[in-house]
């Protein structure tokens, strides 16, 4: 059989998005039960068969591998038809904890995930996102630095979007978007509350967020304490690498 490294170069020369034929569906299924490599789980991810992953039980631990992995996730992420599959993938990559994670901090994968979260009108790809992103940040907390403020205004957009429902969709899937904003309120609240407290502050002090603040955001704020760095931290020394 082909050396995994040549598997890998294959598939990165393939991009297709349609549905892959059925053999291949049937080689998803083998693979998910069994260890997966690098080439694996990208052919799983071309062929759109990511249910399989659920039975995964071992995921990638090789360091020389993850960039052409997250190159192909972010493609995946910039289709719209392949959106929610990619991050299913790596939510699932994510949580396995892999010794590369540190390095989606500085991978084009990490604002094209954002960028879906401040201009996606899908619920799912929404509440798919969110999460993601909830259990991301704890394992990149050098993005802060560069990437607060968009952490802030997807907290923003989505507090609004579960609070008016542009999308007109029914009140089960607001119930999942609503839980992942609170999510990455207490997310973004535990890491950075001086500077998301300022965010807060200056973003719904705004009339036209007063009712998101009053119907979302200012029941969550009821419910948290208040956090000792809001007293003995800094704005500046919460994004400082060193800490």
């Amino acid at each position: 059989p082909p050396q995994p490294d040549q598997n890998l170069l294959n598939l990165t020369r393939t991009s297709s998005p349609t549905r892959t034929s059925s053999p291949t569906r049937t080689s998803c299924c083998r693979m998910s039960r069994e260890p997966l490599s690098v080439s694996d789980l990208l052919l799983c991810l071309e062929s759109s068969e990511l249910q399989e992953l659920e039975r995964v039980r071992t995921t990638i631990n090789q360091e020389p591998h993850h960039k052409v992995l997250l190159e192909k996730l972010n493609e995946a992420l910039t289709r719209p038809g392949n959106r929610v599959a990619a991050i299913t993938l790596l939510g699932h990559l994510i949580r396995k904890q892999p010794p590369w994670v540190h390095h989606i901090s500085q991978a084009p994968v990490l604002p094209t995930l954002l960028r879906c979260l401040k201009t996606d009108g899908d619920v799912v790809v929404l509440v798919s996102a969110v999460l993601v992103l909830v259990a991301l940040l704890p394992m990149i907390p050098q993005a802060g630095k560069q990437h607060i403020y968009d952490f802030f205004d997807v907290f923003g957009r989505l507090a609004s979007w579960s609070y008016r429902n542009p999308g007109q969709v029914s009140a089960a899937y607001l119930v999942h978007l609503h839980a992942g904003v609170y999510s990455l309120f207490h997310r973004l609240y535990g890491m950075f509350p001086c500077n998301f407290v300022s965010y807060l502050r200056l973003h719904y002090g705004m009339k036209e967020n007063l009712d998101t603040f009053q119907e979302v955001v200012k029941p969550m704020l009821e419910h948290v304490r208040i956090h000792p760095e809001l007293v003995t931290g800094t704005q500046d020394y919460e994004l400082d690498p060193s800490r």
